[in-house]
């Protein structure tokens, strides 16, 4: 389905953006430029001398490669990480003059659009590599590659004994490899000791790769301190507000914000029971308020009510409510019942933002703010504030 998508000044009010709303949108999930420009910002002073770079993978977390490659080029981010091609070929078009490193990789049928689009892919694996330089020797292509060595997440990566064996030969110009990256496991954790053992793995094989920068931190691996951040730090969930250290409060700001028109008020009395299952009865007479998003929108089933299971909450007029029985797919009802005036068919209800910050949602949907933001659907209207 495709998107509509509206941008609107900084500062605008919240009732002039509703003037840029459709107003037969069910819901509008509006996306703060600026707050991702000012939170990579935030994230670039914490890793002085390194380079801070971004990712914008996913769509860019579900914000959009586009808008936000621009907003991001236009602050000075000069290097970007994307996982697919696709993307590549997108951020490429926003950002026409960055380094984009492709993550998933090189195959061989892919080299001509490598070549086209001016990117970099990511090396992991020692096959790849050899696709990657028959491509170069056949063709006399020197755009340039990274290196990903494992040093104990088992994921992608060549191994330390096969970086070791390779170093020689890289160190002779050959591969054209213009960083070594390797990628944190437990960064969110700061006592985790397999941060120590990553990075001590990781330093003693880029002393092999003397003239080539290197890459180790994610957005949590920055706030593990200076020895973790090399030459380049790539932080992607915390540029959309999700928190890099969920040990402390969250230093960055909120990018995104759900709202989800009321398609109906009704009154259920003492007794009676809301949605599928029958799982959350009410014990006053209640008043609900139905709003059109569920699950097919990203708002995930496990965050609904039931009884004695405290539901995520909702925000109407400044006030929280929480959610009544299960969410369905294209619809959530809420518990209104104390707030001082009904609520109107056809007004918007908070979902995401006006304190209701990603990571809680999270904790509702029983997952982490990363799967939260890339799952937030297509029949949201997107409005992007900001970013110029």
């Amino acid at each position: 389905m495709a998107q509509t998508v509206i941008s609107v000044p900084s500062g605008m009010t919240a009732s002039g953006e509703a003037r840029f709303a459709d107003a037969a949108s069910n819901g509008v999930l509006t996306v703060d430029l600026d707050a991702i420009v000012a939170n990579w910002r935030k994230l670039e002073s914490r890793s002085v001398p390194a380079e801070c770079a971004a990712v914008i993978k996913a769509n860019a977390y579900g914000c959009g490669i586009e808008p936000v490659a621009r907003a991001l080029t236009k602050a000075g981010c000069k290097t970007f990480f994307v996982a697919t091609l696709d993307e590549a070929r997108r951020a490429r078009h926003a950002a026409a003059n960055a380094t984009i490193y492709v993550l998933n990789g090189f195959f061989a049928a892919t080299g001509p659009l490598y070549a086209d689009l001016n990117c970099r892919p990511v090396i992991g694996d020692m096959g790849e590599l050899a696709e990657w330089d028959t491509f170069c020797k056949v063709n006399h292509h020197a755009g340039g590659a990274a290196l990903h060595i494992d040093t104990g997440m088992n994921r992608l990566g060549i191994s330390l004994a096969e970086a070791q064996a390779l170093a020689p030969r890289i160190a002779q110009g050959n591969h054209g490899i213009m960083l070594v990256m390797s990628h944190l496991a437990c960064a969110e954790d700061l006592h985790n000791s397999m941060n120590g053992r990553q990075l001590a793995a990781f330093r003693e094989i880029i002393g092999q790769f003397p003239d080539v920068p290197a890459s180790l931190s994610n957005s949590s691996g920055i706030f593990l301190g200076a020895p973790y951040q090399f030459d380049l730090v790539r932080p992607g969930a915390a540029l959309y507000g999700v928190n890099p250290t969920p040990e402390a409060d969250n230093p960055m700001q909120p990018v995104v914000e759900v709202k989800a028109r009321i398609v109906q008020v009704r009154t259920v009395e003492k007794g009676e029971t809301v949605g599928y299952g029958a799982t959350w009865t009410a014990r006053r007479p209640t008043r609900i308020a139905v709003v059109a998003t569920g699950y097919a929108d990203g708002y995930f089933r496990s965050a609904g009510g039931a009884d004695g299971i405290r539901a995520a909450e909702a925000v109407i007029k400044g006030q929280r409510c929480p959610l009544a029985g299960r969410i369905s797919m294209d619809l959530t009802a809420i518990d209104v019942t104390d707030l001082p005036a009904p609520p109107r068919r056809g007004q918007m209800v908070t979902l995401l933002g006006d304190g209701v910050t990603v990571d809680e949602l999270a904790h509702h949907f029983g997952t982490i703010g990363y799967e939260v933001l890339t799952s937030l659907g297509d029949r949201y209207q997107r409005v992007y504030r900001g970013g110029t």
